[in-house]
């Protein structure tokens, strides 16, 4: 989230000390030193408001005191390889106007964090079907170089008729023609999606965690200031 949130995506960044975040109604995602120390703890906390949530990716130590884990999901990082990236002529380009649509079908399908302005991230694709959006897949996360395709679902009703390889094509199709390289995240658990990225070309990088926490209900003392981080 680091390089995406100093890079393409600084536009959204909110930040205290050594911390960076999402607004929480784009992604929960925050960026955080490999090691935390009290002051960055604090200026998470101070980020996330008392009782808050915040969603962190690995964690080399557990959480200080009066944090509490809400989850914890082993990871996987899939990265394109060989993927055969292919513009969709029925699916078509999502926006505002479609986030209402978007958040049922996220409900229904359950693929992961979406949130009433994650859209404004990069393009989103979905397919309908009788008018009803039926599959969806888009773009999150925008290291320098890299995009990352999230939020591929499908409703139940039209499952195996292979819209979510072709979406995840079309999306891949664009990151391309910026010259960038398509990345995905998935739960390790997950592994019919992992066959589906595999098979269409993604090779396994790494296998991250992805934590839930919830703030302590009194925010703790912040000590002396850290210089600002660099704009």
């Amino acid at each position: 989230a680091r390089t995406s949130l100093t890079g393409p995506h600084a536009r959204f960044a909110e930040r205290r000390g050594r911390i960076l975040r999402y607004p929480v109604d784009v992604t929960p995602w925050t960026a955080h030193p490999d090691t935390p120390d009290a002051r960055d703890w604090a200026d998470l906390a101070a980020l996330a408001g008392p009782g808050g949530t915040i969603g962190l990716n690995t964690l080399k130590e557990e959480p200080p005191e009066g944090w509490e884990i809400l989850q914890r999901i082993a990871g996987v990082q899939l990265v394109d390889e060989s993927v055969v990236p292919e513009p969709d002529a029925e699916a078509v380009r999502l926006g505002r106007a479609d986030v209402p649509e978007m958040l049922d079908l996220v409900e229904r399908t359950r693929p992961g964090p979406f949130l009433p302005r994650t859209v404004e991230l990069g393009t989103y694709l979905g397919i309908r079907r009788g008018g009803a959006l039926v599959a969806m897949a888009g773009e999150r996360l925008r290291p320098p170089g890299w995009t990352e395709i999230s939020a591929v679902c499908t409703d139940e009703s039209v499952r195996g008729q292979g819209l979510a390889s072709r979406l995840v094509r079309a999306v891949a199709h664009g990151i391309r023609e910026r010259g960038e390289t398509p990345f995905l995240h998935t739960s390790a658990a997950n592994t019919s999606a992992i066959r589906l990225y595999e098979s269409l070309g993604f090779r396994l990088r790494a296998h991250p965690e992805f934590l839930s926490l919830r703030a302590p209900a009194a925010l703790p003392p912040t000590g002396e200031p850290r210089e600002a981080a660099p704009r």
